[in-house]
């Protein structure tokens, strides 16, 4: 049986706290920086995934930014990918996610593939689109109206 939104939200949130982060940004306005760094405060493990930092061998929140996702996933144990990225890049996201073995994927906000979503749910990922990891995290323990 298909779990709604809010039950894969909480299946996510069950699961364990190591995020990769696809297109983290080192800039501490963006979103991207704003987000993975409040969850890193709340106890997650971020691992930044941004092609441009890793070839500089540069870290982001303290951590080693890989490449791509499937460089993150040959070195570390992955239980959620995050993704900053435009829509239209997100296939390819999800493919690699799926490779890898990643048991979820979550789109922020403004973030929507519905094809892509689709093909990952069939390959048995739960799969969050359109939402924020830092809001719904924050807000987990508060009653449904």
């Amino acid at each position: 049986m298909a779990m709604n939104e809010q039950q894969t939200i909480r299946a996510i949130f069950a699961g364990g706290h190591t995020v990769a982060v696809v297109g983290l940004s080192p800039k501490a306005w963006r979103e991207s920086f704003g987000v993975s760094r409040a969850m890193q405060a709340a106890g997650w493990r971020i691992i930044p995934v941004n092609p441009v930092v890793a070839e500089r061998g540069e870290t982001i929140l303290g951590e080693k930014a890989y490449a791509t996702l499937a460089d993150a996933a040959l070195h570390e144990s992955i239980d959620l990918v995050n993704v900053f990225r435009n829509s239209e890049d997100v296939p390819p996201v999800m493919e690699e996610a799926i490779a890898t073995g990643a048991p979820a994927v979550w789109l922020q906000m403004g973030i929507r593939h519905d094809a892509a979503a689709a093909r990952a749910r069939a390959a048995g990922l739960n799969v969050v689109q359109d939402r924020c990891l830092k809001v719904e995290w924050m807000m987990r323990d508060r009653p449904s109206t």
